[in-house]
Order: structure tokens, then sequence, then C-alpha cells
């Protein structure tokens, strides 16, 4: 990796760290598919925006379109709405946790798509990862009864982000900027997202508290625009494996603030899955 792509990947871990206590402050106010709907309404206008500023290519043809609205409706819509409706059972930092799969599942939807071996190492290390996430979150399925029902939702939200991940690959391949592809594939989001409340009958509202608008708009600027920027440009550079495993790091940040701001309860277990993830890091970071 070189030195942007470390920048890159800490402006990933930042933005990923401090989303999930924000997100789920929208739930319970507004319906979450509905704050998702206003969440990438601003993300789309400002990509579009920022695509106009660096003179990017917005005009592709129809079969480049139905990627990008495969990817909106992986990454941008249904991987989100799953995420929110779990949030309401599950501390914001567990969310995150959850999410970490990402990594390892990335290298094994590669593998069998493409017919090829994994790279054994990022394989090590994400199983390393992926036991110690496993530990901090057995304490939480011991006390909560609807925890269960909320895992569900984060595995297959992860596989839908996980997903949209191969169609980004497969627009980066051909030559597509990514802000391009985020603005339109944000763009068909919305409109998964629209048709989601539509079916479910509820309505297109929103809140004018500060909590609530504040949390938008810091969802819609940094964990949104700016992070998936950072992660899809990512995700060309190195690969889905070593980019991946950046959803396995950021956890632990978002633990912290769960600690500081929803008193998240640290146990033996926590501290020793703390300690696998940071050991299965180094041994991606090495990686080829």
């Amino acid at each position: 990796m070189k030195r942007t792509d470390y920048f890159l990947y800490g402006l990933v871990i930042f933005g990923w760290s401090t989303s999930w206590l924000p997100l789920k402050g929208q739930i319970g106010i507004v319906d979450p598919e509905v704050s998702i709907l206003w969440r990438f309404i601003i993300a789309a206008a400002i990509c579009f925006c920022i695509s106009k500023v660096l003179k990017l290519n917005l005009r592709f043809p129809i079969k480049i379109h139905l990627k990008m609205a495969l990817m909106g409706f992986f990454m941008f819509s249904t991987n989100f709405t799953l995420f929110y409706y779990a949030s309401e059972n599950l501390a914001s930092g567990l969310l995150a946790v959850v999410f970490s799969m990402a990594s390892m599942v990335n290298i094994l939807m590669v593998a069998i798509l493409t017919r090829s071996k994994p790279n054994y190492s990022q394989l090590l290390a994400s199983a390393i990862g992926l036991i110690g996430i496993t530990l901090i979150f057995i304490p939480e399925l011991k006390v909560s009864d609807l925890a269960l029902k909320s895992l569900i939702l984060c595995v297959v939200g992860t596989f839908s982000f996980c997903s949209g991940n191969l169609v980004s690959g497969s627009l980066q391949k051909q030559t597509i900027p990514v802000m391009s592809a985020n603005s339109w594939g944000m763009v068909y989001g919305c409109i998964v997202l629209s048709l989601y409340a539509i079916i479910l009958d509820h309505p297109f509202k929103i809140s004018f508290d500060t909590s609530y608008l504040t949390g938008l708009l810091w969802l819609s600027i940094f964990s949104t625009v700016l992070t998936f920027g950072c992660y899809l440009t990512l995700l060309g550079r190195i690969g889905p494996g070593r980019v991946g495993y950046a959803t396995v790091v950021f956890p632990i940040f978002a633990l912290l603030i769960s600690t500081l701001f929803e008193n998240y309860i640290w146990t033996t277990s926590a501290v020793l899955g703390i300690t696998l993830v940071i050991f299965g890091n180094l041994i991606m970071a090495k990686a080829n």
C-alpha cells in the first residue's frame, strides 16, 4: 500500500467509526428507509456537484446504468435499510462489529465468482479478526432475546454491501470514475428506498429536531460522500480483501464510542477479541 492508500484507509476507519452512533440516533423518529432516503438525497446532490466541479463524465450507456442501479440496490439502499432496522435492538458499536464480516465475505465472494484460490494470508487475517469479533459479540446474544433477529438482519445487510462492492469493482475496471458511479448509484438507491417506503406504507416525513438534523448531515457528508468515496477508491486500488479489513478495524473505535455514550460494558472476552482483531490487522497489512 502507498502512503495515499494508508491516508484513505484512515479516513474510511474514521468515517465509519463515527457513523454508527448518529445512525442509531435516527431510529424511532422517522422510519428507517425514509431517514436513509433523506441521507442519500443529500449525498447524491453533493456527489453530482463534486463530479461537475471535477468535470467527470456523467453520461453513460444503458448497460452501465444497469450496473449502477444494481450497486444502488445492494449498497445504497438495501444494506442500510437492514442495518437501520437491526439498530433498534443493538448497541451502535455492535452493529459495526457484525458489519466487519465484510472482510471475509469480500474475499470468499471474489474467489467463488472468479473460480480462483483466495489469498491465504488475507483469509487467515480475516478469520483471526472474525474470531475476535465473535468473542466481542457473544455476551450480547446472551443478554437480549432480540439480538439474534438483529444479527440475521446485519448478516444479510453485510452480504448486500459486499455484492455492491463487486459491482463497484466491475465499474472501476471499465474506467468509470468512482464519484460518477456513486452519484448515479445513490440516485437509484433513492428510488429503491422510496419503493420500500411505499410498500411499507411509511410516510415521507422528516424531523426538524436539532440532533436528528445534525446526525443526518454527518451521515450524509462524512459517512457517505467522504467515506464511500475513499472506500471504493481503495477497492479499485488494493482489492476487496485488503480494503475490506477496514470493516474489521473500525468496530474497535465504534465500541469505544459506544462505551462513552451508550454505556457498553467491556468483558474479558471483549478484550481478548480486540487483541485478535489487532493481530489479524497486522497480518492483513503485510499480505500481498
